[in-house]
């Protein structure tokens, strides 16, 4: 079976009920568990978390056995840091976060898929990656 990372706008679509993007995130992420096991890693699980004032709330809104967690490889670090680096010197001010580029870089030296709805940076900056966006 393969793997989707999921970004944690598609999560934070759901968990907020975003009149825009929830109804496709939704059916997105249904869509993926039906071929693929959902991850998280520490990144995203920190963006979602935001909106929860205990762990236990998040751990039920995630639940570990529906979005498998993993630790951010090594290797992602160092392609984040270099996507980055590629980001402002095309002239990026700092709006796009170092973390966005650790998620897609996490998935591009995986092997996995990106589940998002930020298509654009991450086919500019991973252009070989797997992404299912709108």
């Amino acid at each position: 079976m393969t793997a989707v990372l999921v970004d944690s706008n598609v999560l934070l679509d759901v968990l907020t009920g975003d009149p825009e993007w929830g109804e496709w995130s939704e059916a997105a992420l249904a869509k993926c568990a039906d071929f693929a096991t959902l991850v998280v890693n520490p990144i995203v699980y920190a963006e979602v978390s935001i909106g929860f004032e205990r762990i236990e709330e998040l751990e039920d809104a995630l639940p570990p056995e529906l979005l498998r967690r993993e630790p951010l490889p090594w290797e992602a670090g160092f392609l984040a840091g270099k996507c980055f680096v590629a980001y402002r010197r095309r002239g990026g001010l700092g709006r796009a976060p170092l973390t966005d580029f650790y998620i897609g870089a996490h998935a591009a030296v995986c092997g996995y898929r990106l589940l998002t709805r930020d298509a654009r940076r991450y086919r500019t900056y991973f252009p070989s990656l797997p992404l299912i966006a709108p």
